[in-house]
This record gives C-alpha cells, sequence and structure tokens, in this order.
C-alpha cells in the first residue's frame, strides 16, 4: 500500500490504525492451515499479498506448489482465508485471488461471486468440502495428539498417568516451553473429535473414546505413520514451491509437531 507525501515530498509513515490493521491481517491468516500438511499457510510461503485498502476491504493473493495441486485444496484454503478476516469487525469486502493454477479462474470467479464449492464446480466436484475440512481437521487432530503424547512419555510420565488426565488438568500441568506450545496446539483441535470442556477427557480417540493405557503404545505406532506421511508431504511441498519460483529461501522440511521418536 503507497505511504501518502507530505508538502515536501517525503513519505509520510502510515497510521497507527493502518499498521494495526495489516498485523489483524496477517495474524488471522497465520491460523489459516493447509488442510493436509496442518502447517499455516503463512509458515509454508503461499500468500503473496495481503493489504487492505481506503475502504477497509482486504485484498489476498496467494499461490501454491504446483500447477495442478487439487482444485478443493484449493478453494478450501482459500475459502478458509476469506472466512478468517471476515471475522475482523473493521472489513467491509474479502478478495482472495489465486494465481498460477490450472483452475484459478474458475476458483477465483466462484470466490469473488461468494459461491460455494459445489456452486463453483458443479458436477465436477467430489464431496463436500465441509466433509473435506472435517476429515483433514481429525487427521491434524491426531498428528497433534501424537506429538504431546510422545513429549508426555518422553517426560516419564506413565500411560495409566497419561489418559487419566482431564481438559483442565492437562492444561496445568507444568511443562517447559515446547511442551505448552504442543499443549496448546493440541487442545485447540481437541473439539474437532467431542466435547472438550475442563472435566473432559484430554486423550480421545478420533471417534471420542478415551485411550486406554494398556493400548496407548500401539496407538501410538499406528498415528505415526499419518504424521511421517504428512511430514513427507510438507517437505515436497516446499521443495516445489522453491523450484517453482525460485525461492531463496533453502529446502529444510521443519518438524514442529512430529518430535523423533525412539522407533522412527
Amino acid at each position: 500500500m503507497a505511504m501518502k507525501r507530505g508538502v515536501e515530498g517525503r513519505e509520510r509513515p502510515r497510521s497507527r490504525s493502518s499498521v494495526d490493521r495489516q498485523a489483524q491481517i496477517w495474524a488471522c491468516l497465520r491460523d489459516v492451515m493447509d488442510p493436509e500438511l496442518d502447517e499455516s499457510v503463512i509458515d509454508l510461503n503461499f500468500v503473496t499479498r495481503a493489504d487492505v485498502d481506503a475502504k477497509d476491504r482486504v485484498h489476498i493473493e496467494f499461490r501454491l506448489p504446483t500447477y495442478w495441486c487439487a482444485a478443493n485444496f484449493s478453494f478450501l484454503m482459500a475459502d478458509d482465508m476469506r472466512r478468517s478476516i471476515s471475522a475482523l469487525d473493521w472489513v467491509k469486502g474479502v478478495s482472495v485471488v489465486l494465481g498460477e493454477h490450472m483452475y484459478a479462474d474458475k476458483i477465483n470467479a466462484g470466490l469473488a461471486q461468494g459461491r460455494s464449492f459445489q456452486e463453483t464446480f458443479g458436477a465436477e466436484a467430489d464431496g463436500s468440502l465441509d466433509d473435506l475440512r472435517q476429515t483433514f481437521l481429525v487427521k491434524a487432530f491426531q498428528r497433534r495428539q501424537v506429538a504431546l503424547l510422545s513429549h508426555l512419555i518422553a517426560l516419564g510420565q506413565s500411560p495409566a498417568e497419561i489418559v487419566s488426565l482431564t481438559v483442565t488438568e492437562l492444561g496445568c500441568l507444568p511443562l517447559d516451553d515446547a511442551g505448552e506450545t504442543l499443549i496448546q496446539r493440541y487442545l485447540e483441535r481437541r473439539a474437532v473429535v467431542g466435547p472438550a470442556s475442563g472435566g473432559e477427557p484430554a486423550f480421545v480417540d478420533a471417534n471420542g473414546a478415551r485411550l486406554k493405557a494398556d493400548g496407548l503404545a500401539a496407538y501410538l505406532s499406528n498415528l505415526r505413520r499419518v504424521g511421517i506421511n504428512a511430514e513427507f508431504n510438507g517437505a515436497l511441498c516446499r521443495g516445489l514451491l522453491a523450484a517453482r519460483f525460485d525461492l531463496d529461501t533453502p529446502f529444510v522440511p521443519k518438524s514442529r509437531t512430529m518430535p523423533a521418536s525412539p522407533d522412527t
């Protein structure tokens, strides 16, 4: 957004309100996740523009690692960006534009007209976008859960102690900064699989059933496969994005949600 100039032609800094609103936009976008990778679209370097104009309308532009990224994934991320930004009480409108993609024209037209994925793609739409969102929210819950469980076990917590925790008790555990971050991220997704009030079990499976101490090791082993696959896909996406757009950022896979474990 261009700066205003004073009588002497020098650029005047943007107002505090403008800076604050820009910061709010980026904060909202940081909470938007790639549905498959469970990583922020900001951290993945997908967003190339996020501006607010004089009429309090927000303009977002983003790109993806390949020209042929799945249409439903692409639309889902764009829709999540639009929803997140629209929640700000001062925003008067949001435009989200996907660039350099095989379905860009169709997706951008649907977004501009406020259409759903089904309305945009008609007979080409494969299933409900809400169903897809729920599927990946559950996978994100599982990835975050296995990361936290692995951390607690590494600290010496027994399976019996872990599965007996309530949501409130989990939030009160005296952990280091890394542990606190894992708890916060996990609790952000806990309600995806069932009630998550203070007295509810902290650790449940995808169907909302409390985990059992004697089956915890096998449960973790199965879930790690989900995380390993997502880690590989995340590394691949970064590499493809860097190569496609000639980015200076080195290709270094991030691993903040899947700590190393003895059996991986």
